[in-house]
């Protein structure tokens, strides 16, 4: 997504969902944006448009993805660890 943004060449830049853009201050992405001449589409505006409610949404989707995606990392290192201690030691 850096790099788009930073091709002065790429005058609309489409996401599906606001929050795929930015966690938060999506606002702030779209007005620098839009200084330059340029626009961003989304392609699903399903989408809560009440600005405080988006912006709850983003931060506890973003504390969510954090917290499980490190215990999910962390219980799936567990599980190579045991895996590897088990075919050492020939036990299945």
């Amino acid at each position: 997504i850096r790099r788009v943004l930073s091709d002065p060449s790429a005058s609309v830049v489409v996401v599906e969902h606001r929050d795929r853009l930015a966690r938060c201050g999506v606002e702030l992405v779209e007005a620098a944006l839009s200084a330059q001449g340029r626009r961003i589409v989304v392609t699903d505006e399903g989408e809560t448009e009440d600005d405080l409610v988006r912006d709850r949404i983003e931060v506890l989707t973003s504390m969510c993805a954090r917290r499980y995606g490190r215990r999910g990392a962390r219980n799936r290192a567990l599980r190579a660890v045991t895996a590897t201690r088990h075919s050492d030691t020939g036990v299945r």
